[in-house]
Order: C-alpha cells, then structure tokens, then sequence
C-alpha cells in the first residue's frame, strides 16, 4: 500500500471520529445540565425539587425522557374529533360552577384522551404519557399534573383530596393552555394559542370564584 493513500485512509478515519465527536457532544448538550434547564424550564426545577434537591438524579430522569419520547411526532387531528374535544371541554368549563370536582374528572379524562389522539402514550398510562408530554409541552404540562392530581386524591381518599375551589379553578387555568396547546396542529409558532377559549375562560374565572 503506497504512503498515498495510507494518509487518504488515516484523513478519513480522523473525519469520522471527529464527526462522531461532534455528534456525542450534540446528544449530551441536550440532554445535559443547561439544555434540559433549557427544554424543560420550570419542569425541570419541579424535577430537581422531587429528588430532594440531587440535580444530577433529576438530569438523569428527563434525559431519559428526551431519550424515549424525543422522536415523537405529534399526529394532526381530524376536524370533527377536534370540535368534539373543544365542546366537551365547554361542557366541563360549564360544569364546574356547581360541580368543580366533577368538571376535573372530566378534564383530566380529556385530556388523556387529546394527547393519546395527537401519538402520545394512551391514556391508562399516565406517567409514559405525562413524561412525553413534558417532553413535548413542557411549559404547559403542569395544569395536567394538578388537575390529575385531585382526581386521583379524590379517588383514593387522602387528605390532598380537599382541594378547595380556588385551587381547583387555578389547575382548570393551567390545564387549559395544554389543551389550547394540543389543539393547536402548529404549537410550536403559538398559532392561535389563547384565543377565543381563553377569553371565554375568563367569564369562567367569575363565576367561579363568585360560586367559591
């Protein structure tokens, strides 16, 4: 083998190492420190605060979620299921004046179900489907959290199960921007997001706290 073409083989093997260098140190930015505090935002402190204050526990857990549901392509909705989501959830903004907990049930079943149909995990397993929302959705995926939070406290009977209305109002607010989000085929550029049902969500706000 002549010394040519021994340098030509050691320049390709240089390349391809470097460029799968490049790409490791690309993976790790982000599912690293500053590109998950990055990614997750608020989700990301909630996390830390969940594993006692031991951020490097709390990075290994959302890098596993980036790593298992980073790829998930979110699925267009079709216009009738789409019009059927938003009219159930009128129904339950309705519903919660003289009903809160019941308005939450049917929130938290809804919202499970809008996800499933935009190709996130079903809705019987919700912590996969919670950890790719949060992947996907993070600033708004907290409203989930809390509405299915009372939910299943209720359901169960501790103590957290005696949220009162206000609280209960203020999960209904925060879960409302994941579903304006989820209904949104573009809700990467905000199209739409906080529209007409935000502005009816607010007559909401009134009367139930005049209903508190």
């Amino acid at each position: 083998m002549s010394t040519g073409v021994i340098i030509v083989l050691i320049v390709i093997v240089v390349g391809v190492v470097a460029a799968a260098a490049a790409l490791a140190l690309r993976a790790r930015g982000a599912t690293g420190g500053s590109g998950l505090k990055g990614r997750f935002g608020p989700e990301y402190e909630r996390t830390v605060a969940r594993h006692n204050g031991d951020a490097k526990a709390a990075e290994q857990e959302l890098g596993a979620r980036v790593q298992e549901h980073g790829s998930l392509q979110e699925k267009p909705l079709e216009p009738a299921a789409r019009e059927q989501y938003q009219a159930r959830w009128a129904a339950a903004q309705e519903r919660f004046v003289d009903s809160p907990r019941e308005a939450m049930s049917d929130v938290d079943q809804l919202l499970g179900e809008v996800a499933g149909a935009r190709g996130f995990p079903d809705v019987q397993e919700y912590e996969k489907q919670f950890d790719a929302l949060s992947v996907h959705h993070a600033d708004h995926v907290h409203g989930y959290r809390r509405v299915h939070r009372v939910v299943t406290t209720r359901a169960n009977g501790t103590p957290e199960s005696q949220a009162g209305t206000e609280e209960m109002r203020e999960a209904m607010l925060e879960a409302r921007d994941l579903f304006d989000d989820l209904m949104n085929d573009d809700n990467r550029n905000g199209s739409g997001h906080g529209g007409s049902g935000r502005h009816s969500f607010g007559a909401f706000n009134k009367q139930a706290v005049k209903g508190s």
